[in-house]
């Protein structure tokens, strides 16, 4: 068995997983060059919410971000993430927006594209894959990992030989939720060493406390990368500690053969970014806590405080475990979707509204009836036909891909944006988020001082 790889999450889900995103690029300038000698097989550094809050939060470019990380790290892969048709937004885009968006990614510095669709529906992730190879990059295709009684080993397997016949180069499977425990982490990526050719790269969280050890079990099982955060923004609810699997693995057949004492410099740059951020309040200690609760209702941490903060709003806090027994109900109904974004959000908001309107199903929120509508795809079971009756009526139900009813919108977006985009990348930036990006663009081209304080006090008002 050969070394086995890392990708380092610090500067991406780390943060987004710890302090809602808000690490700024000057606080990562400083490490770059550092972190492009450790040897990583990549570091996951774009996408995901960074491209929102780049521009809603911190008043950065994110295009300008990605350019400036390129620049100090040309020997390392650059990895992002991306949401299939929903690219890094919360709605299918047409194929042109999404083929646009590829390319310059790539073009601006991107290397790996971990693409992945919240329902494994394979035919909301086609079109991404295709641009993907079409400009060059590693296109590592993404099974979102959930249990249910639809998702089998067998289901997973059966997916990951799918995605690797579109053509992917690499599969990840990503449990978002760290719902993955050691010993299934071990019989899945067995199986799937035995039926794919591609490397197998795992990703998980540390939110249930079980991440390390489904990391050390796939490990024995064959995987080849694994994701894992530099340790002052690791565990909790982001990643296992980079250095903890560096040291675990040293002198062994499957030695990562990453410098502990690199690693460990480049942790006291990034401990002084956490207490900076524990001071200004955007990173909450709290998130660092091991929380089993996941393992009962697969209920994803993020999750579980949008419900708190939604019961907090209705003065219903009481109603907290009346709505966590709900949500394995309403997840059934729909079909049983992973609970990951945004149908985590779907069946979440839901769930609140059968227990507080004291009827289930008597409130449909516009979402869940997209849901089971079949705007976001084919859900992996079979969708309760009372339940959808009664949210959707007689409405038709989308069966082909739903991005073949959308024509192309990039023109659209080009004359909508008018002068406000000075580039391709402007255009693209406005495409996904309108409202903030015109926000941002206008800001950003008055080149007015103190631009960064204009926006962030705006923001909260």
């Amino acid at each position: 068995m050969k070394k086995l790889y890392i990708t380092d999450t610090i500067l991406r889900d780390a943060h987004q997983s710890q302090a809602a995103t808000r690490m700024r690029i000057e606080d990562m300038i400083p490490a770059l060059e550092k972190l492009d000698k450790v040897g990583y097989w990549s570091v996951e550094c774009w996408g995901g919410a960074t491209f929102d809050a780049c521009m809603r939060f911190l008043n950065e470019d994110p295009w300008e971000r990605l350019r400036t990380i390129k620049k100090h790290m040309p020997n390392t892969k650059l990895q992002m993430l991306l949401r299939g048709q929903n690219i890094l937004g919360y709605k299918h885009y047409a194929d042109d927006v999404v083929d646009e968006f590829v390319k310059k990614s790539i073009e601006n510095g991107i290397d790996v594209i971990r693409i992945f669709d919240a329902l494994n529906d394979t035919r909301n992730m086609e079109q991404a894959m295709k641009s993907c190879k079409k400009y060059g990059g590693i296109c590592e295709a993404a099974i979102s990992y959930t249990t249910s009684p639809v998702h089998s080993e067998e289901y997973f397997v059966e997916l990951a030989c799918k995605l690797e016949q579109m053509g992917a180069d690499v599969i990840c499977i990503k449990d978002m939720a760290n719902l993955l425990l050691p010993y299934d982490a071990y019989s899945l990526v067995k199986k799937l060493k035995e039926k794919v050719k591609a490397p197998i790269h795992l990703h998980t969280h540390n939110t249930t406390g079980t991440g390390d050890m489904t990391y050390l079990m796939a490990v024995e099982a064959g995987v080849d990368i694994v994701d894992t955060a530099l340790s002052p923004f690791a565990n909790g609810t982001a990643q296992p500690s980079t250095e903890a699997l560096v040291a675990t693995l040293q002198g062994t057949k499957r030695d990562t053969g990453l410098d502990l004492n690199a690693l460990s410099e480049l942790a006291a740059h990034f401990r002084k970014v956490a207490d900076k951020m524990k001071a200004d309040g955007t990173l909450d200690p709290k998130v660092l806590n091991v929380d089993t609760k996941t393992l009962l209702y697969q209920v994803p941490g993020g999750m579980l405080s949008n419900l708190l903060s939604q019961l907090k709003q209705a003065n219903a806090e009481d109603k907290y475990y009346d709505v966590l027994a709900e949500i394995p109900n309403v997840r059934k109904d729909f079909g049983y979707p992973p609970l990951v974004t945004p149908t985590s959000q779907i069946v979440g908001t839901q769930a609140v509204l059968n227990v507080l309107s004291g009827e289930r199903y008597k409130m449909v929120s516009k979402e869940s009836k997209g849901l089971l509508r079949g705007e976001y795809g084919q859900v992996p079971g079979e969708v309760n036909e009372d339940v959808r009756k009664k949210a959707i009526g007689d409405d038709e139900v989308i069966t082909c891909r739903p991005a073949d009813l959308i024509g192309p919108e990039l023109e659209k977006y080009r004359a909508e944006a008018g002068e406000l985009a000075k580039c391709d990348e402007d255009v693209l930036s406005y495409a996904l988020f309108p409202q903030v990006a015109e926000k941002f663009l206008k800001l950003r081209n008055s080149n007015t001082s103190g631009v960064r304080e204009l926006i962030v006090e705006d923001l909260s008002l």
